[in-house]
């Protein structure tokens, strides 16, 4: 009986393993074999000897590939979520970097109280402002360039007290000319200097309208270099302070405070024939070359050549007619005749080329301090001759009879291909000083990432 018992619980036990090994088999060997999916689908193309519209299809899971039937992996769902995890995780950490390294933009207000301030603005780097009206009380800009965005702001309502205090880095348009615009120049320095207790502050920059005889010593203390706080001057005129590392020469630009446009020629304008050969419209001080000028026109009977109409006295306002009177002037001369003023560099200079009336400059050094001719490379007019104005110069205004004589002998053509080449030049000329009022900014030592 005993051993009948023991055979018993052994076939039990016999059988118990086989049927475990089978198991076994069948859920890693088989099981997947036989997770295939049936549907019912139209074939494409019916056999000849089919008798059933319908054919019995079956297809593999989505995620298995034929060659790896007998290669199944059970964890691998699990290493997919951690790869997919680890990806993440590791474009995550390039992000991080990519936005620590990213140059942070750079942001710089300009305050422009002086004229030369719409000049540098609208007609150097080519902004707008709102409202259009030019009589507004407050107007300003904005426009980047690159990691920079530029703010600017001007009119009466513009003044030192609405600089806000978390502003990093401004440029403050100031006009030297005068005491009384000095007085008020000053004003601006000194509140910038308190905001820089702020220690949001960075960096300031001045574009300053000097003083036609380059008497600028008052604005000297300000300068880094003097204990000062000013990084960078712009200095409109030719000076002995420019050195090209903290001083830079500016163009005096066209006259701003007159309304002088943006001038954008058609193709009438640049190939029509011109009615004059030259024109001079301005103001005649007593004892200036100016009036050399007149004597030599007159000796020569020039002005009937010439669209001449002068003053003695200056205007600081002109009115929508006189503006309009002397744009035509510009547009119906080949040339434009710039006679010293009390400085040699003078608006009509920039606006004839507006009109592709080429300047006849007289290159004389006026007297103060800025510079001696002999003594300072292309001085005067120093910025303009480096960047190879295409201008008539003269010293001496008895040179005129000639060049008109000259001009007489020209053919239309051979005008047009000058006037062209006149305004093409200073359209270079105005993204060169762009680029180089930009350049300046990106090479101060400011945290830009």
């Amino acid at each position: 009986m005993r051993l009948q018992w023991k055979r018993m619980v052994c076939l039990l036990m016999f059988i118990y393993c086989l049927f475990s090994i089978y198991a076994a088999y069948i859920v890693f060997f088989q099981g997947r074999r036989g997770s295939g999916v049936r549907r019912v689908t139209a074939p494409r193309e019916r056999s000849k000897d089919s008798t059933h519209p319908l054919q019995i299809v079956e297809e593999q899971d989505d995620f298995q590939h034929p060659e790896q039937d007998n290669e199944w992996n059970p964890w691998e769902e699990d290493e997919k979520m951690e790869n997919a995890v680890q990806h993440k995780v590791q474009l995550q950490g390039f992000q991080k970097q990519i936005l620590q390294h990213r140059p942070r933009q750079k942001k710089v207000q300009i305050w422009g109280k002086a004229a030369i301030g719409l000049y540098l603005w609208q007609h150097i780097l080519g902004g707008q402002l709102t409202p259009n009206d030019v009589t507004a009380h407050w107007r300003e800009g904005q426009l980047k360039a690159g990691n920079l965005h530029f703010s600017f702001y001007t009119g009466p309502s513009a003044v030192p007290g609405n600089i806000p205090l978390d502003t990093e880095n401004v440029v403050l348009v100031l006009n030297g000319r005068e005491e009384g615009k000095i007085k008020f120049a000053t004003q601006w320095l000194h509140y910038v200097q308190t905001l820089l207790q702020t220690h949001k502050l960075q960096h300031v920059a001045v574009v300053l309208l000097g003083n036609e005889q380059c008497e600028n010593g008052w604005i000297e203390p300000y300068l880094k270099k003097h204990g000062g706080f000013i990084d960078l001057i712009f200095l409109v005129y030719d000076s002995p302070w420019v050195n090209e590392e903290d001083v830079y020469q500016w163009p005096l630009g066209v006259a701003t405070y007159r309304n002088f446009p943006i001038v954008d020629l058609n193709n009438l304008m640049l190939h029509s024939s011109r009615p004059y050969l030259c024109n001079f419209l301005g103001t005649v001080y007593k004892g200036s070359s100016r009036e050399i000028l007149l004597n030599v026109l007159k000796r020569e009977r020039l002005n009937t050549m010439c669209l001449i109409s002068v003053r003695e006295q200056w205007l600081p306002q002109e009115t929508s007619e006189n503006l309009k009177k002397y744009q035509d002037a510009l547009l119906q001369s080949d040339l434009t005749l710039c006679p010293v003023g009390i400085n040699t560099e003078c608006y009509r200079i920039y606006e004839a080329c507006s009109y592709g009336s080429v300047p006849v400059v007289e290159d004389v050094m006026t007297p103060g301090q800025c510079g001696n001719s002999s003594v300072f490379q292309n001085a005067p007019l120093r910025l303009l001759k480096l960047m190879g104005a295409p201008f008539i110069f003269v010293k001496d205004w008895k040179e005129l009879p000639a060049i008109l004589e000259k001009e007489k002998a020209m053919s239309l053509q051979e005008k047009n291909h000058r006037r062209r080449l006149v305004i093409e030049w200073f359209k270079q000329f105005r993204t060169q000083e762009e680029q180089r009022f930009l350049r300046q900014f990106l090479t101060l030592q400011v945290d830009l990432c």
